[in-house]
């Protein structure tokens, strides 16, 4: 029968995906577990497994190409079965039509037959959720599976990973037995409370369970001529798309894989993938020796190249000819543009700006780092001095409603960080009361598990300010856009050495540039003012933050 496989939704905030690579073509036999494509979403490329055998008998999204979730991403079903149905948009037709003659109480019976058998459990089964994860979470999509059907599962024991919009964790097991039955593939995504997975004792027959939580439907066994025809050049390209990434576009490699990996420090572009396509996988990446391996790995395509594929013929580009090239934009900067945009609409804004003096803040921060296993940096500074001064400036520190202006008593600064093809803002908590060694460690901390998606979504949810610093980059002056629901984000800039006038004499001094972004609503200028001249005194004086 021919299976439709739609686009997933692999995060709660993806409505579209884009196929970045396909892995099977036209043809291809199809084994459950199968990688079928690398769909990018708003927040990762992920890998797309197939919950089906077969043989692939369409493609419904080219690779580079978007659609929308549910949209028509393949089919699988039998070789040379009729698909033309579903092309057309409808369901395959029944796997034979009941006789004329047949009473009709059979065929009810028959149907209703499986449904009965999913309501009784076996002794000693449990049926295994979609966990919810955050108070806000209604679907969650499995990164990695740690255990297959057939192992041993101990309480305590990681299934797997799950993923929300903003974080992957991991998901123990509160009971003992076997794994019997995965309902969610890696890379799929299902509502809260979806079956995930059934353990139970080995052997149990848990196939009417099972039965409740799929679907399908027959299709005639004949396939027209025709189909192989237009068939031919959706294989084609899917095989050249296979080749570039063969031969060094993007790297195959399981999540399991991409993790260890980081974890240990090792460059996927040298390890051999043993795996379906070359693919790299868990047992790759724990037996890779770089001494041994890198160089093989690193002159092996090359090789092969040289050996095989013609030179690439240079592109003129006549002088005074425009020429452009289209990036498609990924979910999550679509989600970037549009929230910053709510913002800027929204909110009034408007920037106020000072000059800093960084002399003693930067003979403080040396002083304060000869402490052993003590690292402070000036942007850890700087959030100090703002959490201190929103306790002087209540009103900075608050949020507009429609019917009142929340002032908030607690101090959350969020602080802005980079990561692949996007933005987020992990949040401190109660940062007035941590000290600048407690700041420095948590916000490396919190970095880095935001570059690796690791984050809880609580740790980047109530921020009450935000802190975004350019000053690495050798960017002097900026202004932010509000993060809301805050009032206010403080754009840090470098440290410049410049003449300066001090006691009337012009000498070296190092100065910081800070822009205040304001909405207009909650904050008066008057009172934008009056906290940058308090951040000013702090960070100018390090010593009156201990006071």
């Amino acid at each position: 029968m021919a299976i439709k496989v739609t686009m997933p939704r692999l995060s709660d905030t993806m409505t579209e995906g884009t196929v970045a690579t396909w892995l099977k073509k036209v043809g291809d036999k199809i084994s459950e577990g199968d990688i079928l494509a690398e769909i990018e979403t708003d927040k990762a490329t992920m890998e797309f497994e197939s919950f089906n055998e077969g043989t692939l008998l369409h493609i419904g999204i080219q690779a580079g190409e978007t659609a929308p979730v549910d949209s028509l991403l393949a089919i699988i079903g039998k070789e040379g079965e009729d698909i033309s149905a579903l092309l057309a948009g409808g369901d395959a037709p029944a796997a034979e039509a009941p006789k004329a003659d047949a009473p009709a109480a059979e065929a009810k019976t028959e149907t209703a037959a499986p449904a009965k058998a999913a309501t009784e459990l076996p002794k000693g089964v449990i049926v295994v959720t979609m966990p919810r994860l955050s108070d806000t979470m209604t679907e969650g999509t499995v990164a990695t599976w740690l255990k297959k059907v057939g192992d041993a599962v101990a309480e305590g024991d990681i299934l797997a990973e799950i993923e929300t919009d903003k974080a992957t964790m991991e998901f123990e097991s509160f009971n003992a037995g076997t794994l019997l039955y995965i309902g969610i593939q890696e890379g799929n995504t299902a509502p809260v409370d979806s079956l995930l997975a059934i353990i139970g004792p080995a052997g149990t027959d848990i196939s009417g369970i099972a039965d409740n939580y799929t679907a399908g439907g027959a299709a005639p066994a004949s396939a027209p001529a025709a189909e192989e025809t237009k068939a031919a050049p959706a294989a084609a390209q899917a095989t050249e798309t296979a080749a570039e990434t063969s031969n060094g576009g993007r790297i195959l490699a399981s999540p399991l894989a991409k993790k260890i990996a980081s974890d240990k420090g090792i460059q996927l572009s040298q390890v051999k993938g043993s795996g379906e396509n070359g693919r790299i996988v868990k047992s790759d990446i724990e037996n890779f020796t770089p001494s041994t391996q890198a160089q093989p790995a690193a002159s092996a395509p090359a090789a092969k190249q040289e050996a095989s594929a013609p030179a690439a013929p240079k592109v003129f580009v006549p002088a005074g000819e425009v020429y452009t090239e289209e990036i498609k934009n990924s979910q999550m900067r679509k989600i970037i543009a549009k929230r910053l945009a709510e913002s800027l609409f929204t909110a009034p804004h408007y920037n106020l700006v000072i000059e800093v003096s960084m002399d003693e803040a930067m003979g403080a921060r040396a002083t304060i780092n000869t402490v052993p296993d003590t690292k402070v940096s000036f942007n850890d500074m700087v959030i100090k001095a703002c959490a201190l001064a929103l306790k002087k400036h209540p009103k900075i520190n608050s949020q507009w409603k429609e019917d009142a202006i929340i002032i908030n008593h607690h101090v959350n600064i969020g602080v802005a960080v980079a990561v692949e093809d996007g933005l987020v803002v992990p949040v401190l908590r109660f940062t007035d009361a941590m000290s600048l060694s407690q700041i420095g460690a948590s916000v490396r901390d919190l970095a880095g598990r935001a570059k690796n998606k690791k984050l809880g979504p609580q740790e980047m949810e109530g921020s009450t300010f935000t802190v975004s610093n350019l000053g690495m980059f050798g960017i002097t002056e900026f202004n932010s856009i509000i993060n809301q629901p805050n009032s206010a984000i403080l754009s840090v800039g470098a440290i410049v050495e410049k003449p300066v006038v001090k006691n009337g004499q012009i000498v070296v001094g190092n100065t910081m540039m800070l822009s205040l972004a304001c909405d207009h609503r909650t904050i008066d200028g008057a009172t934008g003012a009056q906290f940058l001249q308090t951040l000013k005194q702090y960070i100018e004086s390090p010593v009156t933050m201990l006071a």
